[in-house]
Order: C-alpha cells, then sequence, then structure tokens
C-alpha cells in the first residue's frame, strides 16, 4: 500500500461496502449510489491489480486480498476517524429503524420522546418483511424472534398479544390481509364459510373496521387503544410472542445506535 497512490475516500467507501456485504447496504451509509459504489470499487481493484471482492446474486464476499486490504484501512481508520469526528463531531448521523406496521404506528405516537434533542435524524421503514440488518439494510429491527446469526445482538422487549376486533360484536364478514403474517394465517385457518374482504396492508384492514365493514386481528396494544372498535374475542394464545430489538453486534456501540436503542426501550419496555 505505501507505493500506491491512495486516497482516504477510496479506502472509505471500500470499508463500507466491505462491511456492509454489498452495495445496496453501503449506499444508504455512504450516501453514493450502487453505481458509483460498483465503479469505485472496480476501479479501486484495477489500481491494484487484484481482485477484492467476489461478487454473488446476494452480495459482495472479500477475497484474501480483499481482507488484507480491509486490516490495512482499518488500522489507517484508526487513525483518521477521531480528526474526522473532531471535526464533524455536530454532524446529524442517521438510524434507520425497520419493524412491522402496527409497530411503527405506535412507534410514531411517541416521536417526541425518541427524537431526543441530539442531531439524531430518524428513518422509520414500516415492512412486515424483514430487512437485512447483518448487511445493514437498516440500523435497528424490531422482529418477532430472536436473532440467529453470530454478527446480530439481540434483546427481548415487550410481548405482543392479539385479538379479534369489530365495530360491531355480531359481524359475520372477516377482513383478511394479501400479506404473509400469522395473524392472516390464523383468521384464514378460521374462516369457514365466512364472507371475506381481503386487503394489501395492515392499515387498510383497521379501516375496514373503522367503517364497520368487517373483523379483523389486531395486537392488543393497537385495538384497544383504537376509539370505534371493541375487543369481541379473548386473547389468541397462539399468537402471542415475544418482540426482539435486534442489532449488529458492532453498530450498537455507536452513539447515536446506542441512544437510540435506549429511547426504544424506554417506549416499547421489556420483559424478563
Amino acid at each position: 500500500m505505501d507505493e500506491t497512490n491512495f486516497n482516504w475516500d477510496d479506502l472509505r467507501l471500500f470499508l463500507t461496502v466491505a462491511r456492509s456485504g454489498g452495495l445496496a447496504a453501503a449506499e444508504q451509509l455512504s450516501g453514493k449510489s450502487a453505481p458509483t459504489l460498483g465503479r469505485r470499487m472496480l476501479a479501486l481493484e484495477r489500481q491494484l491489480g487484484q481482485e477484492l471482492f467476489k461478487r454473488r446474486a446476494r452480495g459482495y464476499e472479500l477475497t484474501a486480498e480483499g481482507i488484507a486490504l480491509v486490516n490495512a484501512a482499518e488500522a489507517i481508520e484508526s487513525t483518521v476517524s477521531p480528526l474526522l469526528v473532531a471535526a464533524n463531531d455536530t454532524a446529524p448521523r442517521r438510524v434507520k429503524i425497520s419493524a412491522g406496521t402496527w409497530t411503527c404506528y405506535y412507534l410514531s405516537k411517541s416521536i417526541q420522546g425518541l427524537k431526543g434533542n441530539d442531531s439524531i435524524i430518524l428513518q422509520f421503514v414500516a415492512d412486515e418483511q424483514f430487512l437485512d440488518i447483518a448487511h445493514r439494510e437498516v440500523s435497528i429491527g424490531i422482529r418477532n424472534q430472536r436473532p440467529t446469526q453470530v454478527n446480530l445482538a439481540g434483546q427481548r422487549i415487550n410481548k405482543v398479544r392479539f385479538a379479534v376486533y369489530a365495530k360491531q360484536k355480531n359481524t359475520k364478514t372477516w377482513v383478511v390481509g394479501l400479506y404473509n403474517t400469522p395473524s392472516t394465517a390464523w383468521i384464514r385457518n378460521t374462516l369457514g364459510d365466512s364472507q371475506v374482504i381481503e386487503v394489501s396492508h395492515p392499515r387498510n384492514a383497521l379501516d375496514m373496521v373503522l367503517a364497520g365493514a368487517g373483523k379483523t386481528v389486531l395486537p392488543t396494544f393497537i385495538g384497544d387503544n383504537t376509539k370505534g372498535v371493541k375487543r369481541i374475542s379473548e386473547e389468541i394464545e397462539e399468537l402471542e410472542h415475544s418482540q426482539w430489538l435486534v442489532t449488529h453486534h458492532e453498530d450498537r456501540h455507536l452513539p447515536e445506535v446506542r441512544a437510540t436503542i435506549n429511547r426504544l426501550l424506554s417506549v416499547l419496555g421489556t420483559n424478563p
């Protein structure tokens, strides 16, 4: 490396792609587009005359030469980063949070407590599918199961319970989602020959219930706190589960991530 004319920006982007495991996740962290990152990585490989990545369908895997460059670049980073932090310690830092629709909706009600007084920018992604925390698609994920990947850290938080809700108790029509969740599966297994209204988004299911169009399954923390609907069943034990707050084991120590985790825990609560 000593004889090669590197600049720190090339190495910084290389480390971002290497740590993210691909261009899509690195795009979020670096502020560069995926095509730009791809061109920069190719240019760096040409400059070195070495292949740094094995390009797979689901991401970038480091070669032996890539691993060696990561080690060298991290040694430089340990010297350069404190200087950059000192110059930019007031710059805003973005924390991306992924959770299901209902958890994001609940968090929106407590946004003032989550924002704090610092320069952290919160970005919420409401999705019933899991985004890839290991490849840094998000900083923090709220999941319905304990993480199993070795590079992820998880903390069990609140329990989620479910029941059937409607505007009128004698409602016969079921409102069921076209998305794949345990609650929609439970409804489909319970339907029998009942009439059905299908919706493409969880929020639409609640809107249908509020309009008196049918009944559906909701988390009790949503249904019990929504004016205009009532619980018409006992809690559905088979749907009950704990939630887990999940981060990359390295990112959880970043000040902005740590601060956001603490605020999430204060809003969502924990269970032993």
